[in-house]
């Protein structure tokens, strides 16, 4: 209630089966900004299921709920490329636009374990064919600007 009154974000560092508390919650607060971390951290432990997938896409009828994508050392399977993360970034393109998901660091962890920075903005940049220039400035740039520093 304290978020939708002051335009604070609740941002939830979740599993994804507390999704449909967050879809609970974002009924019952619908101007409260949501920024779900971490694609709900789908793929942690190698399994990436439809329906986890599914209750993630559905927050996306929630006009003020966005995904960061990030945290790809944890939810991929393949190292450093990320390759695999390609179809589920394209589902939540579809669902969400790219005007509702951002692009995150995940510092200091996307960068130990032979990880960094670099190929995790890479996979955006030019890994992944299905985005548009514009969509790539959105999940780069615009959409963490636009929602947090706009006025």
């Amino acid at each position: 209630k304290t978020g939708s009154e002051h335009g604070l974000a609740m941002c939830p560092l979740i599993n994804p089966e507390h999704l449909p508390a967050v879809d609970r919650m974002c009924h019952k607060h619908p101007e409260t900004p949501v920024v779900i971390d971490h694609v709900a951290r789908i793929g942690v432990g190698g399994k990436r299921s439809k329906k986890d997938i599914d209750q993630l896409c559905a927050l996306a009828k929630h006009k003020r709920a966005m995904v960061k994508i990030s945290a790809f050392y944890a939810i991929s399977q393949v190292a450093q490329t990320y390759s695999d993360l390609g179809p589920l970034i394209k589902r939540l393109l579809d669902a969400f636009g790219p005007e509702r998901l951002m692009w995150a660091s995940d510092g200091p962890f996307q960068m130990m374990g032979g990880h960094n920075c670099k190929e995790s903005v890479e996979l955006i940049r030019s890994g992944l064919d299905f985005l548009s220039d514009s969509d790539r400035d959105w999940l780069l740039r615009k959409s963490a600007e636009s929602f947090f520093f706009s006025t």
